[in-house]
């Protein structure tokens, strides 16, 4: 049974984290808006153990919309790629500040219809304890 101090320390750590991941949103959002030149109009950020997944929407610009109606879908692709590898140390930049742990992988996904792009980044345990699965996965 549990205490309302550590009722009151829950829902506090709960609403800190949450303030981390609205952060993440909207500092995604603004290195986007900034380097891209069009952001999305969506973004949500999760964290499961050692996983942090933005999901971001809304944010094709005039051109790519263009070049996916007259079928060059791959131009787009191609063109996120190049801009997400050049935006690699500013998106880790974002996550290992906010969470304060170091990232060790990033991957990106690009989907167009709809249009939401996944950002992921996988953390290093922390002081070396193995993290968490998220809910719902295995592990070996």
């Amino acid at each position: 049974m549990s205490t309302p101090e550590s009722t009151s320390e829950l829902h506090e750590n709960e609403s800190a984290h949450g303030s981390t991941l609205a952060a993440i949103s909207r500092r995604m959002v603004g290195l986007i808006k900034d380097y891209y030149g069009k952001g999305p109009s969506n973004a949500r950020t999760y964290h499961w153990g050692e996983l942090v997944v933005v999901l971001l929407s809304g944010g094709s610009t005039s051109v790519e919309k263009t070049l996916i109606a007259d079928g060059q879908e791959q131009a787009v692709i191609d063109q996120r790629t190049a801009f997400q590898d050049a935006m690699r140390p500013r998106y880790k930049r974002v996550i290992e500040e906010e969470m304060q742990r170091e990232v060790i992988a990033f991957m990106s996904a690009y989907h167009n219809d709809p249009d939401i792009n996944a950002e992921i980044f996988v953390l290093a345990p922390r002081d070396g304890a193995e993290e968490p699965s998220a809910p719902g996965s295995e592990q070996d």
